[in-house]
């Protein structure tokens, strides 16, 4: 079993970090928020005082932080942060944030850094079944996999450094093109008198079929896990969804393209969250499209 820091014990770094104390790892924890330091002392984490102490020793660090900026402040402003960890460790960077952040932080560490933000929401980190999207050095990714298969089930290596961020930013980008789609096919078989059950017993075996319906269908009723059921109680809260599409946004214009679908997609929650749904699971914009 390895010796793990982790930085970040919040809503998706919390059970996180707890997978990996029930795989049998040794995990040092650091986070700002009290609440979150005593969940994780209550599940046999140890609390350390600070993000260097998280790092001092440890094979592998795990960081769970909310934006780029946040990455660049832990590992380039606290010094000796990387150098803290044990010689040969792995730094794996778990947050969704930007590629170019992410190939900077990468390219002044010295230590291999792996960028591995994750799908699943926070029912796939409680359970363990997140997917793992990995940019960096393959013999880095090959050496992590004891600590990715503590926390998720679908691992992939994307390639060289910001890779992971990438795929992360194409997937959510499709994710929310298809939530907005899927909700507004729902609501019109609503108005012309077809009900929620019978549009998913078809949708979901023809041609439409996608993980926004079968997995996290945005009415309540047919999927009795989606947070439709739950009054959209998140899940993965619609001011997250924002913040991925605008890093969408940002990535294809570095790109030189235009990605007009996504644009869309993010002008929708956009208004979404500014009309008080920042804190509602993102499918919970079915309620905002129904009015028009």
């Amino acid at each position: 079993m390895a010796r793990i820091g982790f930085i970040g014990l919040g809503n998706m770094g919390g059970p996180m970090a707890r997978n990996l104390l029930k795989a049998g790892h040794e995990v040092r924890g650091f986070d700002l928020s009290p609440a979150a330091l005593e969940a994780f002392a209550a599940a046999g984490g140890t609390v350390v005082s600070g993000g260097v102490a998280a790092a001092e020793g440890a094979e592998f660090l795990v960081t769970m932080l909310p934006a780029g900026k946040h990455v660049r402040d832990t590992y380039l402003s606290q010094s000796g942060l990387a150098a803290a960890t044990a010689p040969g460790a792995v730094l794996i960077d778990s947050s969704t944030i930007d590629v170019a952040t992410a190939r900077e932080v990468a390219a002044a560490m010295p230590r291999p850094m792996l960028d591995a933000p994750v799908s699943g929401g926070t029912m796939g980190a409680e359970n363990g079944t997140l997917a793992f999207m990995v940019g960096g050095p393959k013999d880095a990714f090959d050496k992590a996999q004891p600590v990715f298969q503590a926390m998720g089930k679908t691992i992939v290596h994307c390639g060289g450094p910001g890779n992971g961020q990438v795929v992360k930013a194409c997937n959510n980008m499709m994710l929310a093109v298809t939530m907005i789609g899927t909700c507004e096919a729902f609501i019109m078989a609503e108005k012309l008198g077809v009900s929620a059950q019978t549009l998913f017993d078809v949708t979901s075996k023809a041609t439409a079929q996608s993980w926004a319906i079968t997995s996290y269908c945005p009415v309540p009723g047919p999927v009795p896990a989606s947070p439709a059921n739950r009054d959209y109680k998140p899940g993965f809260a619609a001011a997250l969804m924002e913040k991925d599409l605008g890093l969408a946004q940002q990535a294809a214009a570095d790109a030189g393209m235009t990605a007009a679908m996504g644009a869309k997609a993010l002008a929708l929650y956009q208004a979404f969250t500014a009309g008080g749904g920042a804190g509602q699971d993102f499918s919970g914009i079915i309620e905002m499209l129904r009015q028009g």
